[in-house]
């Protein structure tokens, strides 16, 4: 097909709108047993989910997993958390930065890495939007010994410059879903995570009709709430672990805080505040203070 003067190549292409069907049909139901484990299994709707919510966020699972097209009924089981979160974590959505304007971006991802020091990963919902970021701080961060890696620009594949950003502690990396959805950097060499955007979903062809068919706008939240789980879930990875989880995001709803650990407050400030609190929590400060408080 030509197209505004170039040739373009066209093709058809077919998607299940429920994966989930051939999956069963080939893969669950000739097994003689099958373990299927995450910590973004389960949608949780509320900080404090009363049975109702508990009952359809166990079937939304099984929804999403295939198990709900097998004859016989899934077990299930629900394991807490071993880590102290309200100790371990902050997460603070930012209130005045404007998410279209991308020098306030860039400076609030600036100023929020050299607070943490590094082991700062800078999470994208655009790869242009990763790229106007990487270009505005890669050298000012240069200068203060903070070196900058990022997916889609650096040439090396994921796997390798997450090994780099590990191995390095006052190393950044900006990257986008597959760094969101793919590291383990348990920890010191990584202590911030910072989101440009709420991570809603690219409303596609297939995300339209997998939409209509599975709730519309609960869809859309749910897909939202499991990414920001997601990206959470890449900060505290062990029980000594300590770290920081921004938003530059204002609008981020309530009713999808719910993706984060019960008991942590999620604080909306400004960027001068977020960077305050956030270097004096990283530094060990706020422990200390804590510490004095409860001595007699």
């Amino acid at each position: 097909e030509r197209l505004f003067g170039r040739e373009m190549d066209t093709g058809m292409h077919r998607h299940w709108r429920d994966p989930t069907i051939p999956f069963a049909q080939a893969v669950l139901e000739p097994a003689h047993g099958v373990l299927i484990t995450s910590a973004t299994l389960r949608d949780q709707l509320t900080e404090k989910e009363d049975k109702e919510e508990e009952a359809l966020s166990w079937e939304t699972a099984e929804i999403r997993t295939g198990a709900s097209h097998l004859a016989l009924p899934a077990r299930r089981a629900f394991m807490a958390s071993p880590f102290d979160y309200e100790a371990q974590v902050r997460i603070f959505v930012v209130r005045d930065v404007s998410r279209t304007n991308m020098d306030q971006v860039a400076s609030a991802y600036r100023e929020l890495f050299r607070a943490a020091g590094g082991g700062a990963l800078g999470l994208f919902t655009a790869i242009h939007r990763l790229r106007a970021v990487h270009e505005r701080i890669v050298s000012p961060l240069e200068e203060e010994g903070l070196t900058l890696y990022a997916q889609h620009i650096d040439m090396l594949d994921t796997g390798t410059l997450v090994d780099i950003f590990r191995a390095e502690r006052h190393a950044c990396l900006l990257g986008t879903d597959a760094v969101r959805d793919g590291v383990d950097v348990p920890g010191d060499s990584l202590r911030m995570i910072v989101f440009d955007r709420v991570p809603w979903p690219r409303p596609d062809i297939l995300h339209k009709a997998r939409r209509e068919q599975f709730g519309k706008g609960r869809y859309d939240d749910m897909l939202t709430r499991l990414r920001l789980k997601q990206a959470f879930g890449r900060l505290i990875r062990r029980g000594t672990d300590r770290g920081v989880f921004i938003a530059l995001d204002s609008r981020l709803p309530t009713r999808l805080t719910s993706a984060f650990p019960p008991g942590v407050t999620v604080h909306r400030v400004g960027l001068a505040e977020a960077v305050a609190e956030s270097r004096r929590f990283l530094s060990g400060d706020e422990a200390a203070l804590a510490v004095a408080r409860t001595s007699p």
